[in-house]
């Protein structure tokens, strides 16, 4: 089992400098704890938290990389951009981290980035598709064709592709079905999101097999976002989570994020997260990933290990207790195969 850290967002207030360093203390610390994917997601016009903007940040960072670990993008706000752009800065960045760059990317959830950028809202999925399509003809082909609905490339040469052949791994996230078939399509493997429970996943997995298993393609092993929290008890590591975490939750459902329901974030916020978290002695939380790796093909396992507010020493020490109690311990873990998978499911 891999495991990889998200390194989110800080409070405005805090310098930018100081933002820049605790990244580095943080790739520093998770490297050193065992963790092989370090990755970052992406906002504009945010409010009350600074998002680094995710291919300069990731090209610093590849300086920092020990030689097994990835790095990458959860999620870019992928029809905000042009695909020419994306698709060469992206390849830039895959032969600055000598092939260990991820892409996950999804359609976000903030109408305003779109309003902004005039972008269509309502037409974000129809836009990330074709987004994905270009991307990939401009990564693997000499000169490039395009005429969709929103872009038109005549016959142009490409100059500059990334290193990973055909492509870097692309993640989409998904929630729903037609968000499960759509990842199934477009990307290499469906990432699922830490809002899902491992029973609501695995009531879309044979949806997401049908789907690959009908354009032929090849199947990867999830990688899951889950948040993690060690404590003396299931209840002490619920509390601490709740100091951390209760007012990001409160502004992620402030600004729309699906699944999470403001008044209910702020009113039962423990009653609210509590399914989603893997909460306990580390003990109890090993156990619990246990179970998710013989639930379902699982690999890395994505979590959070710094929450706004939280200063570097609070951080590092985060991930050197997951590292020495989860990380180190489940190492040698293998996740169910897709055969056995497949054979549960009928």
């Amino acid at each position: 089992m891999e495991f990889g850290i998200l390194m989110g967002d800080q409070p405005v207030s805090t310098p930018p400098e100081e933002h820049l360093d605790l990244l580095l203390r943080k790739v520093e610390a998770a490297q050193k704890a065992g963790f092989t994917y370090l990755t970052i997601g992406q906002h504009y016009l945010y409010e009350g938290f600074r998002w680094f903007q995710p291919v300069p940040l990731l090209a610093r960072l590849a300086a920092e990389l020990d030689d097994h670990v990835k790095i990458g993008t959860t999620v870019l706000v992928g029809p905000l951009h042009h695909p020419v752009a994306l698709a060469e800065e992206l390849a830039t960045l895959d032969v600055i981290t000598r092939g260990k760059l991820v892409v996950g990317i999804g359609t976000g959830y903030l109408p305003h980035e779109y309003e902004v950028f005039g972008k269509p809202y309502k037409q974000r999925y129809s836009l990330l598709e074709e987004l994905i399509e270009v991307m990939t003809k401009l990564w693997t082909q000499d000169r490039v064709t395009h005429h969709g609905k929103f872009f038109d490339i005549e016959d142009r040469p490409t100059h500059l592709h990334p290193i990973q052949k055909p492509r870097p791994p692309i993640w989409l996230g998904a929630m729903k079905e037609m968000g499960v078939r759509r990842a199934a399509r477009h990307g290499d493997v469906w990432t699922i999101t830490p809002q899902q429970t491992i029973e609501q996943v695995e009531e879309l997995v044979g949806i997401y097999l049908d789907e690959r298993a009908k354009h032929d393609l090849p199947l990867t092993k999830f990688p899951l976002r889950r948040e993690l929290q060690l404590g003396t008890s299931p209840e002490d590591a619920l509390q601490k989570f709740t100091d951390v975490a209760r007012v990001k939750y409160v502004s992620y459902a402030g600004q729309g994020m699906q699944l999470l329901e403001k008044e209910r974030v702020e009113r039962e916020f423990e009653e609210n997260v509590k399914d989603h978290v893997l909460l306990g002695t580390g003990e109890q939380v090993r156990d619990q990933i246990r179970d998710i790796a013989g639930r379902l093909p699982t690999g890395p396992l994505l979590i959070r290990p710094h929450w706004p507010g939280m200063d570097i020493e609070q951080t590092v020490s985060y991930l050197e207790h997951v590292g020495r109690e989860v990380v180190e311990p489940l190492k040698d873990l293998e996740s169910i195969g897709f055969d056995e998978l497949k054979a549960r499911t009928g």
